[in-house]
């Protein structure tokens, strides 16, 4: 089999129900299938916060179980054997973890803290056990009161590490982008191709 074939053979199973994660690997031209949780799987707890914990740390470890209960679940379902792909972000102010938001309310909340400050994204990639983090500093205007409400009635804030999405009308309000713009969205371009290069990926 060629070159050619044989990347077009392989596929990765990617554990993230993002749509965006998606459109990122099919931007890199990797086939994958959705390898989502189980109905009685509790995936929300994997992200429970340990006091003290950095945000690296907290990204790291919770990427990390979420791969190891995506191979748990891969064995459970004796599905043809791929890589498995899984990918986490959170939003970080010096040591304080802003994750997605519980309501409209907490999201207004840490919209306003971002306002007028620069933040860390930070995203872990984890492709067979091996991982990768990337990190960019967003810098964002002042944002009034009245921007704040509008954006958080349109619902886009919620289910969103740090309440926004840089692919949403909240780019508006970005100064300075120092860092992976795929790595804001949710899974950075560059590591994840770094991890996949080993597996006989090419790009």
């Amino acid at each position: 089999m060629n070159t050619v074939l044989e990347q077009a053979a392989r596929f990765v199973y990617l554990a993230s129900q993002s749509p965006r994660r998606r459109q990122l690997l099919d931007q890199l031209g990797v086939r994958h299938e959705l390898l989502l949780p189980d109905p009685d799987e509790d995936a929300e707890a994997l992200e429970a916060e340990r006091a003290g914990e950095p945000p690296e740390d907290y990204v790291q470890r919770v990427t990390l179980a979420k791969w190891q209960a995506a191979r748990e679940r891969l064995a459970r379902r004796a599905w043809p054997p791929a890589p498995v792909l899984c990918a986490d972000t959170t939003v970080a102010i010096g040591d304080d973890i802003l994750a997605k938001p519980q309501d409209h309310a907490d999201a207004a909340r840490m919209l306003a803290r971002l306002s007028g400050r620069t933040h860390r994204v930070l995203t872990a990639v984890v492709v067979d056990g091996a991982l990768a983090l990337s990190t960019s500093h967003v810098t964002w205007r002042v944002v009034e009161a009245d921007e704040i409400e509008r954006y958080v009635a349109s619902g886009e804030p919620m289910g969103k590490a740090g309440a926004y999405a840089i692919q949403s009308q909240a780019a508006a309000w970005m100064q300075k982008i120092e860092g992976s713009y795929s790595g804001i969205m949710g899974l950075p371009l560059y590591e994840t191709a770094e991890l996949l290069r080993p597996l006989g990926w090419r790009f």
